[in-house]
């Protein structure tokens, strides 16, 4: 039986062009800084992975880059039955190894970009501890990496995670929150572990001198996103496409923002090559959306038997708002986002098989 999943694996980068000549464009001169680079990139199987990596080989093919790139995978074998035709890039190395424990590479670096994590909610909420080692300790093997390798310029990804519950009287919340999440309560392991992530990059910078630029991301939308995990809007839109009634167990009332992932590309190679080394900024969209809103725009824009509100109590780690304050990034890089909340479910869709 053909699934949505798999189409969107035999994929690949098929249907995704028109992005990714974007993505090329908007950066402009910038890819200049990685003519030549010799980059290293942790999680670039995962969602956000595959875009870097897929906008990173159109560019290099467009511009003739001379790049080389080497990632780190669990397993070699799922990335190439995933996306076969981008691991046989001829500009890609695959090593296999995990993240806290893999023997570094052989040859010289100019960038990393770690971006290994696990962001899985049944892992945060069963194991607990294995989800923190995953991040500290793998932050601290990637930064080592570095600084052995001598390498020039990292980009860290982190999390909007790391603020904790949002208040509601606070709708966009700014680089400067000085609350956490509490850290007396594991469900919150995820959060506390991308901040101790960022100290590390913080001890890094200054006892090695490495050059890291961290990014906050937020919620997102896009082709690659697992329709079948705990992403709520990556569930709605699973439903929407086998024409079931998108249902919310909450009231509906909590606000995320989505970002598209193709203008997450864009924020992310302008931090690697001009973000100031030591600073963080969030990475999202500032348009706040209810997870009522939400369900009831992927019904209206897949089209399905719309949405039922169960009203059952919030158990997640953040039932409030998500919401970046974007003004310091957008001062810093420009503005990014430019496909509207509607568009990227489109697209999300369309990309998994939906035919409109």
């Amino acid at each position: 039986m053909t699934t949505p999943s798999s189409i969107a694996s035999s994929q690949g980068v098929r249907g995704i062009e028109d992005d990714l000549a974007s993505v090329y464009s908007r950066i402009g001169d910038d890819w200049e800084a990685l003519r030549g680079a010799r980059l290293f990139i942790t999680g670039a199987t995962g969602f956000i992975g595959r875009w870097l990596l897929e906008s990173l080989r159109h560019a290099d093919a467009t511009a003739g880059l001379n790049i080389s790139v080497t990632i780190l995978t669990r397993s070699p074998d799922r990335f190439y039955n995933k996306a076969a035709e981008l691991a046989r890039w001829d500009r890609l190395r695959i090593i296999a190894g995990d993240i806290c424990t893999f023997a570094f590479p052989d040859g010289e670096f100019t960038h990393l970009i770690h971006a290994a994590t696990d962001a899985n909610a049944d892992l945060n909420n069963n194991n607990p501890r294995a989800m923190f080692d995953t991040i500290v300790l793998g932050t601290r093997h990637a930064l080592d990496f570095a600084a052995t390798k001598n390498v020039g310029r990292v980009l860290h990804l982190s999390s909007g995670g790391i603020y904790g519950r949002q208040p509601w009287d606070i709708t966009h919340v700014r680089e400067n929150w000085t609350e956490a999440p509490d850290c007396t309560n594991p469900v919150n392991t995820y959060g506390e572990g991308k901040r101790a992530a960022e100290m590390l990059c913080s001890i890094y910078g200054k006892q090695f001198g490495l050059e890291i630029s961290i990014a906050r991301i937020f919620s997102l939308l896009g082709p690659h996103l697992p329709l079948d995990l705990h992403f709520a809007a990556g569930n709605f839109i699973r439903d929407a496409m086998a024409g079931k009634k998108i249902t919310v167990n909450g009231d509906g009332r909590p606000c995320r923002s989505y970002l598209y992932a193709a203008d997450l590309a864009v924020a992310l190679w302008r931090m690697l090559v001009r973000g100031p080394a030591g600073k963080a900024y969030n990475v999202g969209s500032a348009e706040a959306v209810s997870i009522k809103h939400l369900a009831e725009t992927v019904a209206a824009t897949i089209g399905t038997q719309g949405c039922e509100i169960l009203g059952q109590p919030d158990t997640g780690w953040n039932p409030g708002r998500y919401v970046p304050d974007m003004n310091n990034f957008n001062e810093e890089f420009g503005p990014v986002q430019s496909v509207t909340l509607e568009q990227a479910i489109r697209r999300t869709a369309i990309w998994n098989g939906w035919k409109p």
